[in-house]
């Protein structure tokens, strides 16, 4: 049965075909990175893992000649170079290739020409590398309460901690299994914390982490992510079958099912899928595989698409995390920072954040807060802030 698993270098989706025997899974690759890794194993609570490059630089009988003849002719060809310039051979060409590099008009694509962070600035940071009160490992969800608490949670090892909207370290708990990754993670008015563990959406009481329950299905999917809608309700995405959207209302019950929601409409499968909702109720499924993100009315019917795979502006590489701020743009955290689109997907800007944007949340001031694995930064959005 094929499995997905994040990169522990660079956080893109990697699929693998999980072994009967437990540690038996071959090492795969990312996509992404190209990296080669080891799979996690889930019976023993083991993260995926880099395989170590190892360079060998042994001197063997057949091949010493050959390193001692490379040790005499560098300094020779060195100190050769040296004596051409002494002699003035040399000057012209040094003084021709100066002179090109000054001549060279600078291209559109050149990054001074977009001052960085020009759409959004930096108004708090907090978190540093550890496991202390306050320090960050690996997180990569963050969610924000009606008091303005928030929530941060590590990817693997259940941990969660909660600040004060100052962030100011409060309290922390533990989600589930210490041993299951937390794919997805939302937060509610009230504090109820949404963790999509296990292929489970578990509710946990926000400040001390005692568990309320858990969020019924009867089809038992197995949830990538979680999301909460203004009037109280939940959009989940699924994907134990095929990739699903489930809509919950504010008591629970399904009230509509996206069935193949990315896999229908790109004929492309899907199997990591990131979810957000606007404040009107339409949904954005951000297809990580698909490097797109495909957006739905509130009654579940599909809209239109934009990003794909790419470089260029509004192209997705690597693409992990999506939220809709106040005014229905679209922010998308990918290899090439934090991409802006309006409410019909035409790109906007780009901005960046310290370390990648594994999560995005905003509060009620349209203030963005990001998890990039070791800390937390607070955005002001520029053009947004109520006037003094």
């Amino acid at each position: 049965m094929a499995r997905t698993f994040d990169c522990p270098k660079c956080g893109a989706p990697v699929a693998y075909v999980q072994h009967p025997v437990a540690g038996a899974a071959p090492n795969v690759r990312c996509d992404y990175c190209h990296s080669t890794i080891i799979p996690p194993d889930e019976l023993h609570g083991q993260s995926a893992r880099i395989v170590p490059i190892k360079i060998h630089l042994g001197f063997s009988s057949s091949g010493g000649t050959k390193w001692i003849w490379l040790l005499v002719a560098i300094p020779v060809f060195i100190g050769l170079i040296v004596v051409l310039a002494m002699a003035g051979i040399l000057a012209p060409v040094f003084y021709s290739i100066s002179r090109a590099a000054k001549e060279t008009p600078r291209t559109a694509n050149t990054k001074a020409e977009e001052p960085p962070n020009s759409f959004a600035a930096v108004l708090m940071k907090f978190g540093r590398e550890g496991i202390g009160p306050g320090m960050f490992r690996d997180a990569r969800s963050i969610a924000l309460d009606g008091a303005g608490r928030i929530y941060v949670g590590e990817y693997t090892g259940g941990r969660v901690q909660v600040f004060d909207p100052s962030g100011k370290f409060i309290n922390q708990w533990s989600a589930g299994d210490r041993k299951t990754i937390i794919r997805g993670f939302a937060a509610d008015r009230k504090g109820i914390v949404y963790v999509a563990q296990g292929g489970k959406i578990n509710r946990y009481q926000g400040e001390t982490g005692q568990l309320a329950g858990e969020v019924e299905y009867e089809d038992r999917p197995s949830f990538d992510d979680v999301a909460v809608t203004a009037d109280g309700g939940l959009v989940a995405a699924s994907r134990q079958k095929r990739d699903d959207i489930v809509r919950f209302d504010s008591s629970g019950k399904v009230v509509k099912t996206i069935p193949e929601a990315i896999s229908g409409i790109s004929g492309d499968s899907e199997l990591a899928m990131r979810v957000a909702v606007d404040g009107i109720g339409n949904i954005y499924a951000l297809g990580r595989f698909n490097n797109a993100v495909f957006k739905f009315s509130p009654e579940g019917k599909f809209v239109n698409r934009f990003g794909g795979s790419g470089d260029a502006p509004g192209q997705l590489r690597a693409a992990y995390s999506i939220a809709v701020d106040g005014k229905g743009r679209v922010y998308v955290g990918d290899s090439h920072g934090i991409q802006v689109f309006d409410e019909n997907g035409r790109y906007l800007a780009v901005f960046h954040s310290p370390g990648a944007a594994m999560g995005m949340v905003f509060n009620d001031q349209n203030e963005l807060f990001v998890v990039g694995r070791e800390s937390v930064i607070k955005f002001a959005i520029k053009g947004d802030q109520p006037a003094k």
